[in-house]
């Protein structure tokens, strides 16, 4: 695949504390996009999942989807750098196969990347990492890549969606670019590939739902400072402004 060195990307710190995930942006500790959404979630859907499967069986499920969906991801920037990687237990035989799928359904309209597993922040509200910054069908596109043990619906994956809205206003402000449109890839382990893309009216309405739960998010760890307020206050004008 096509390298772009349009953007200057940089590698910034991160760590995980009781699964809170923070990154150091020149020494100020941010915390990440998906922390942000899930400490703002409503937690009834899992609650009520753990309750009819089980704690441990949940557990168990939680463990397996989470190391098949790193497999797929080594996989998949493997692929887009053009490096080789392996995994040959057998849930890394079955990421294999679902990156395949996904690389051979939804990367193909990919003309040029700017940058693959790409840390990106807003300076004093949050940070996070997101999978693939792109030239996507002749527009600047960020794609994120997911697993799934079932397909999804889209009234299911909304925090996907402000996900990547987030991230797309972080590379607007560091970098001076205009993000057009979002991907969400989803492929199930028998081979299933879905797509949710968003771009114009609804991007924008995403982002304005990401700052709603980023405004959430600090009334609950804390009072925020005279200057977060100030900045959320400055970062949600501007935004309506560029709507306009």
């Amino acid at each position: 695949m096509k390298k772009n060195d349009r953007y200057n990307y940089v590698r910034v710190p991160r760590s995980d504390d009781e699964g809170d995930r923070t990154y150091d942006v020149r020494g100020v500790r941010l915390p990440s996009v998906t922390t942000i959404l899930s400490r703002t979630k409503d937690q009834g859907y899992l609650r009520r999942w753990k309750a009819k499967v089980g704690e441990s069986q949940a557990e168990v499920i939680k463990n397996i989807s989470s190391k098949r969906g790193t497999s797929m991801h080594k996989f998949i920037e493997a692929y887009i750098l053009g490096k080789g990687y392996e995994d040959l237990t057998s849930l890394g035989q079955q990421a294999k196969s679902m990156a395949a799928k996904v690389i051979e359904v939804g990367l193909t309209p990919v003309e040029e990347y700017y940058g693959s597993e790409v840390t990106l922040y807003y300076p004093g509200l949050y940070a996070g990492s997101t999978d693939l910054v792109c030239r996507h069908n002749d527009m600047d596109t960020i794609i994120d890549f997911k697993q799934a043990n079932s397909p999804k619906r889209k009234e299911w994956i909304q925090d996907y969606y402000m996900q990547i809205a987030a991230y797309a206003m972080a590379h607007d402000y560091i970098y001076g670019s205009s993000i057009q449109k979002g991907i969400i890839m989803v492929c199930t382990p028998d081979l299933y590939m879905q797509e949710f893309r968003f771009e114009g009216a609804e991007l924008r309405s995403w982002k304005h739902k990401f700052l709603k739960r980023l405004d959430e998010y600090y009334e609950i760890i804390r009072e925020p400072t005279i200057n977060e307020k100030e900045l959320l206050a400055q970062f949600e004008d501007n935004k309506i402004k560029e709507d306009k």
